[in-house]
């Protein structure tokens, strides 16, 4: 899954790391209704059972690795490539024309969309996700909480504008500071604005309901109680919609910015063994309530009390999944697969074992100097990370361009070790082996995070990378100081030094003649 001829390497790194094969071909098509490191981590395992990879693409990911593995491609357009990428009947058609059995829409773009999934079905194909109308209750965020505070499960104080939007501010002010803003249909950290002077309420909730209406189409809002140096731990959970449902325990999320994770790790540091199995049956217990089906994830916020409650559940496979394959050998993908062309679980919680310690990089083109500004431009050279204990799930490859028009991550560097500090240490060889000239990443900043000592110490919360930024961002190098970097890092690679040694053929054709 690297993109430096260590592909088939790093794939066989899931296997080594104890990933249960396939037992045969659900479907004989699939169609991969994505881009980038999630289509082709989906297209492996699809490839592995033996069944035809399809992919869709806009026009600038022509060249893109996941199209050129596929089996066979369509081309989607639109007046923007994220559009195109989010056109229902397109990618139904092109799934229709190709005789796809099945689409999986990875995560993000369609993947919790019910009208999508609705679509996919009505033209006779398996949605590889859960059911349409699962998908609208717990994308609702404000209905999801309805939904799980009624069964009993945790939730934070809160005041949901749809219950009576005419007393919303006041019944948020009622709650107290510290306050969270949240839109109602909002994801992945948009929209989201933290109230501690309850004087300034009114001014946020405006600025969020603008917010979510541009993001999200969506305005609604609710607030709830914020929670001081929370951790975010989330439970990745299984179900075949026919009673069956299963954990495959928990991940801690809490290294972000700006509400978007960047490091991911089971298990979490801060859970004891009983603190883990609450948390994870919590979890298990919402989505046998919603009869789940396929893959999800249950979220939670995690105090400094060990209280924990529900934040939301997102109805698809999570990008930081592979920190979970590696601890319990299990290939999500292909159980997804298996459920979707209905089969039952067929197994139990005791089936599934944790061993050691996994953690994700998220590897981003982005200037974390700059204030985490996007990078864009092409890819001159890539060497990703090799060696025991290593995988790299990556979307780009050298040659390639990095455009601005989707979302900066390029790839995942996952580690896992027998133990959480052996796993930290195999995460700094990682990134420091982790080469990518021609765009700026944030390689380096990721590095300097887990050779925090507080970061060691287990000691993270959702506010870490802002307590710690003096640290994580050193000055910039003096002119002189990049020269050298930038000499010393081509004279690194074997292909540069090659390069600048060969004799061109006219040259060396003049033999010993010297014009004296």
């Amino acid at each position: 899954m690297g993109g430096n001829g260590a592909t088939e390497a790093n794939h066989a790194a899931i296997t080594e790391a104890g990933m249960k094969p396939g037992t045969g071909a659900p479907f004989a098509a699939v169609l991969i209704a994505n881009r980038g490191e999630i289509a082709l981590r989906i297209a492996r395992t699809v490839r592995a059972q033996g069944t035809r990879v399809i992919a869709v693409h806009h026009r600038e990911d022509a060249a893109a690795p996941f199209v050129r593995f596929a089996d066979e491609a369509v081309e989607i357009t639109g007046p923007s490539p994220v559009a195109a990428y989010l056109d229902i009947g397109q990618i139904v058609a092109a799934a229709r024309a190709t005789g796809a059995e099945a689409v999986h829409p990875g995560y993000g773009f369609l993947a919790e969309n019910a009208d999508f999934a609705k679509a996919v079905e009505a033209a006779g194909m398996a949605c590889i996700g859960p059911q349409p109308d699962v998908i609208s209750l717990m994308g609702d965020k404000v209905r999801a909480r309805a939904f799980v505070a009624e069964r009993g499960f945790p939730v934070l104080p809160s005041a949901i504008e749809d219950d009576d939007p005419a007393t919303f501010v006041e019944r948020a002010r009622a709650v107290g500071a510290p306050l969270l803003i949240k839109p109602a249909a909002g994801g992945g950290g948009k929209g989201m604005r933290i109230v501690r002077d309850l004087g300034t309420l009114e001014t946020e909730i405006e600025r969020g309901r603008s917010e979510g209406q541009r993001y999200f189409g969506d305005g609604r809002l609710y607030a709830e109680r914020y929670v001081e140096r929370p951790r975010h731990i989330e439970v990745q959970v299984l179900g075949d919609g026919q009673g069956g449902v299963v954990h495959f325990f928990e991940r801690e999320c809490s290294i972000q910015r700006r509400f978007q994770k960047l490091i991911e790790e089971t298990p979490s540091p801060a859970l004891d063994a009983a603190g883990r199995r609450a948390i994870c049956e919590a979890a298990a217990g919402i989505a046998r309530a919603v009869d789940y089906r396929n893959a999800g994830t249950i979220e939670f916020i995690y105090g400094q009390d060990g209280g924990f409650y529900f934040l939301e559940m997102n109805t698809r496979l999570q990008v930081e999944h592979p920190v979970t394959e590696m601890i319990t050998g299990y290939d999500l993908v292909a159980e997804q697969l298996r459920v979707a062309a209905g089969a039952p679980l067929g197994y139990g919680q005791d089936a599934i074992p944790s061993h050691g310690h996994a953690i994700e990089f998220r590897l981003c083109a982005e200037d974390a100097a700059r204030d985490f500004a996007p990078a864009i431009g092409d890819i001159l050279l890539l060497r990703m990370p090799e060696g025991e204990g290593v995988r790299v799930d990556s979307g780009v490859a050298q040659g390639g361009a990095v455009s601005p028009a989707f979302d900066p991550m390029l790839a995942k560097i996952i580690v896992h070790g027998r133990d959480r500090t052996e796993a930290i240490e195999r995460g700094v060889r990682a990134l420091k082996e982790t080469v990518l000239l021609g765009v700026t990443t944030n390689a380096s900043f990721l590095r300097r995070i887990i050779e925090q000592p507080g970061f060691r110490a287990g000691e993270t919360h959702t506010g870490f990378i802002a307590e710690h930024l003096d640290a994580l961002i050193p000055p910039p190098p003096t002119p002189e100081q990049e020269t050298l970097l930038i000499a010393a890092t081509a004279l690194a690679e074997p292909q540069i030094v090659a390069a600048a040694e060969t004799v061109p053929d006219l040259h060396a054709a003049m033999g010993g003649w010297r014009n004296r």
